[in-house]
């Protein structure tokens, strides 16, 4: 077990897709509660445990140990009907006492039906100009919150005044769009019945995590979702999600002071993938590119949309590393890297005849880098998944994980060798 007291976050280092479920997998035993802090069911994380395939979207995916209580932060945006059928889900498929041992802020902001629907409208008027959002209304939902019309997950608590409230949130909905056809009436009367029921999981939980860590009652292990490139802030804006997703969207997110957090680990692929719109500078579009999206299985896991792929980009982790502060690094996928001669690196940017120092902001001049590389020797047709020690694995594969471990200048104390929820190993 870690020292009582201890805060541990992982954090997606790229665009997502990482691999931090697994990683997160690894690490639940060694801690009592496991928290959720931005994000909604636009997150996914899969855990394959003998042969059982489990998503998660909403639910921290620490939750197959059953000893680990789970906490959804203030910064979640709370689909209910998507919640409760993953916790049925999670039951249906052998995992024990899942109910009882999962807390939801009760500041946390009920996403409904109704931003899923503004979700998809609005991509519509977008056109060709379109985002490329999962559609699960996580942006009207942000939004609702920001212009303070939204309702949070505590007013179930107060059902007297739910009504009447639900009707003034969605009012500006119906001015804004003319076709929006919602029953308000059959609405109100389900999140009747999601009170009861999520009554006894309702908590202040800032309050609670707070005295755990302070008193050093309990270790917390954060998991994050979505990735640093995803922040709506920090990100490819505006090919983001809408919430924080990196170090500082944890502090907000759960309500902890900064001094809290102990650990930063990054999670990596050891190549780069992305779901949807935006500029994407090591991106393949030959066979290479193919061959990462068959191999790696790079189908996502909220939207079932292939992924995008190209070599790893180590000018970018160095961004999101400035922003995230990582201690150490998880890098997973090593494997899919076995059916190359020659891996690339990209460790630069040139636009416009000039070197790039820092990530550029701008979407203009990211469309335009040409990545410089640096190349190394494959491994090619060598099976790693059953290599448990670094020493054991092909000696091109561990120059490639020691070639980005001083790129980034972080340790790499994991590496993911496979699907399987033991493929990984652990580097002192």
């Amino acid at each position: 077990m870690r020292p009582p007291g201890e805060v541990l976050v992982v954090l997606g280092a790229q665009w997502g897709d990482e691999g931090k479920g697994k990683l997160i997998d690894l690490l639940t035993s060694q801690y009592d509660i496991l928290a959720r802090a931005a994000g909604g069911a636009n997150a996914g994380h899969t855990i394959v445990v003998d042969g059982v395939k489990y998503a998660f979207h909403l639910l921290p995916s620490g939750l197959l140990n059953p000893h680990c209580l789970a906490l959804i932060g203030n910064g979640v945006v709370l689909h209910v009907p998507k919640f409760l059928s993953e916790l049925a889900s999670l039951s249906e498929k052998g995992v024990r006492n899942v109910v009882p041992r999962v807390r939801i802020s009760d500041r946390a902001h009920l996403l409904f039906d109704y931003h899923q629907i503004v979700d998809g409208l609005r991509e519509v008027e977008r056109g060709h100009a379109k985002i490329g959002t999962t559609g699960k209304g996580i942006g009207p939902c942000y939004s609702s919150k920001a212009n303070r019309t939204n309702m949070r997950v505590g007013d179930l608590r107060h059902f007297r005044d739910f009504p009447d409230a639900f009707r003034r949130s969605l009012a500006s909905k119906h001015k804004r769009f003319h076709n929006f056809d919602y029953d308000v009436r059959a609405e109100i009367a389900r999140y009747y019945e999601y009170a009861q029921v999520l009554e006894p999981n309702i908590t202040d939980t800032v309050a609670e995590l707070n005295h755990a860590i302070s008193n050093k009652e309990h270790a917390v292990l954060v998991e994050g979702a979505n990735a640093a490139l995803l922040d709506i802030d920090f990100g490819t804006y505006p090919f983001v999600t809408s919430s924080n997703c990196t170090a500082g969207g944890v502090i907000t997110g759960l309500g902890i002071p900064p001094t809290a957090i102990d650990k930063v680990v990054g999670v990596v692929k050891a190549y780069t993938t992305r779901v949807g719109q935006g500029p994407f500078p090591t991106e393949l579009h030959d066979k290479s590119g193919v061959t990462l999206q068959v191999e790696g299985h790079e189908y996502g896991t909220t939207t079932a949309r292939p992924r995008r792929c190209g070599w790893l980009d180590t000018f970018m982790l160095n961004y999101t590393h400035s922003v995230n502060g990582y201690t150490e690094v998880c890098l997973t996928k090593l494997d899919v890297l076995s059916h190359f001669e020659t891996i690339k690196i990209g460790v630069g940017y040139i636009v416009r005849g000039r070197k790039m120092t820092y990530y550029p902001a701008s979407l203009k001049l990211l469309a335009e880098a040409e990545v410089e590389y640096v190349e190394m020797p494959g491994w090619k047709g060598v099976d790693i998944m059953g290599v448990r020690k670094f020493e054991d694995l092909p000696e091109n594969a561990q120059k490639y994980v020691i070639q980005v471990e001083k790129l980034i200048n972080v340790p790499i104390r994991y590496v993911g060798v496979g699907p399987g929820r033991d493929a990984i190993i652990y580097r002192d």
